[in-house]
């Protein structure tokens, strides 16, 4: 299967593919060369208009259909997005600016799991009777909720994208879905993909545009039910003021600021290859990515000396190239935030241990944006630093003399997405992970996912839960029904 990329993207609305009614494009930019290399349609309320038209239309039909109809259409667009597995992946590159090798190896044999996954789960998905002493049986019905909104965010494009649309599709609900206007050419792909594993006419229905004229229209519309959105907790917020009133069912999973917690009893070699990994994977930006590193201090200049010289070994550079291990920075936006961000350090007094720079790339990429690894130390819980998501290949390194104090470090942030523990002792890890206000917790390792699994944080990281019958349940609504015998 050839999926072929046009200079120009469209829409996909009602099993076709159709150009914005507004007539206006948006640059796509390859943020590893700087150029423009497409356009994608800046869409707006008309659009949403006729895509809820078409999911209207769809709903009937898609919703009545039995799981193991379901199933086949959903489970075809897994071996699909298999099938044109190198293509999905340099799509994603060239938009993304992550290294290759990565998009090979994570984000489309995830996005295949996705649609595979949850079209088995539809298959599954069950509810509840009870029977009480009043002669009378209790049952549960669970009802897909419509027409459902997806918004997913530019880090992940395919692998977060599906992660939404896949379960919402799987419960019998017709999807508006719009992908970042950053990184929008794997969900134009996936139109593609799901046109040809025959998937009904305006069950999908893909918009592209941005936040403030497509994803805000979607929020507003009535007729959409249920919004599941992942990106920033500033974004989360907006979307929230105006759903809420509408009584619409909200799933936000938004930013992190998530602690890595390492003792002077943890698997070393385990630990410092993994704390890497998650210091700088996809160049930082990944919600789930340990930017404040809290290391006992017995410990904590050996780790500095280690961590550093590792950091140091990471070849920065053309994403296409094997050898990159860091690429590009997703836009020139993002990039200018994070190097102020990273001059907002400086000016809190904390000491650059490595990295704080731009990094200037060779050949096509000498445009491209690319910042170093960055180390920080000498800053302090409270400034903002550490308490502001930077979303980006910086870390900050804490040291700690206590589960007390370690505990009071980890949780002196507004987020409460994931942190990630490594000891030997197994008492000292429960005690941690019972209270450290984090939805998500890793015990000698990170990134482990069971996709069976709640997906999620707290206080301002969100709202719901995503993953197996979590999400099955958020893209349905529970109906009890009574009968007396």
């Amino acid at each position: 299967m050839q999926l072929d990329i046009p200079f120009q993207l469209e829409n996909f609305i009602g099993g076709q593919f159709q150009q914005p009614l507004s007539g206006q494009f948006i640059d796509n930019i390859n943020p590893a060369t700087g150029e423009v290399y497409g356009s994608i349609p800046s869409s707006n309320e008309k659009d949403v208009e006729q895509a809820v038209v078409a999911a209207k239309k769809a709903f009937p039909s898609w919703s009545g259909m039995r799981a193991e109809e379901r199933f086949k259409i959903l489970n075809k667009i897994a071996e699909c997005i298999e099938e044109t597995h190198d293509q999905l992946a340099l799509a994603e590159t060239n938009d993304n600016g992550k290294p290759l090798w990565l998009s090979k190896e994570v984000d489309i044999p995830r996005a295949a799991a996705n649609f595979r996954f949850f079209a088995t789960a539809g298959m599954q998905f069950a509810s509840e009777s009870h029977s009480n002493q009043n002669h009378s049986l209790n049952f549960t019905l669970r009802q897909p909720i419509g027409i459902v909104g997806c918004i997913s965010p530019w880090n992940l494009p395919l692998y977060l994208f599906t992660w939404k649309i896949a379960p919402a599709l799987a419960a019998g609900n017709c999807v508006i879905a719009k992908p970042s206007e950053v990184t929008p050419v794997s969900a134009y792909l996936l139109a593609k993909i799901c046109k040809a594993a025959g998937l009904h006419d305006g069950v999908l229905n893909i918009i592209h545009g941005t936040g403030q004229d497509c994803g805000e229209a979607m929020v507003k519309h009535p007729s959409i039910k249920a919004i599941s959105f992942t990106g920033s907790t500033r974004a989360g917020e907006k979307i929230a003021s105006i759903a809420a009133p509408m009584f619409k069912k909200l799933s936000l999973e938004l930013g992190g600021k998530n602690p890595n917690i390492i003792f002077a009893d943890c698997n070393w070699d385990k630990m410092l290859f993994n704390t890497i990994r998650s210091s700088f994977g996809n160049q930082g930006q990944i919600c789930l990515c340990g930017s404040r590193i809290l290391v006992e201090a017995s410990i904590y200049e050996r780790f500095k000396t280690a961590f550093i010289e590792r950091v140091k070994k990471l070849s920065i550079g053309d994403p296409l190239e094997d050898g990159s291990k860091q690429g590009a920075i997703v836009s020139k936006a993002h990039f200018d935030k994070i190097l102020g961000c990273i001059e907002t350090a400086k000016k809190e007094g904390g000491s650059i241990l490595m990295g704080g720079k731009a990094f200037q790339a060779i050949g096509r990429c000498q445009n491209g944006y690319f910042i170093e690894p960055t180390v920080i130390e000498n800053l302090g819980p409270q400034c903002i630093t550490n308490t502001e998501e930077i979303f980006g290949p910086v870390v900050t390194l804490q040291p700690f003399h206590s589960i007390e104090e370690a505990l009071a470090l980890a949780n002196a942030t507004q987020y409460g997405l994931a942190a990630s523990i490594w000891t030997q002792d197994i008492t000292k890890a429960h005690q941690i992970a019972a209270q450290i206000e984090s939805g998500i917790v890793w015990i000698n390792c990170w990134l482990e996912r069971d996709l069976r699994t709640p997906f999620g944080g707290i206080k301002n990281s969100g709202v719901g839960r995503e993953g197996g019958w979590e999400a099955m349940r958020f893209f349905t609504e529970a109906k009890n029904v009574t009968i007396q015998y």
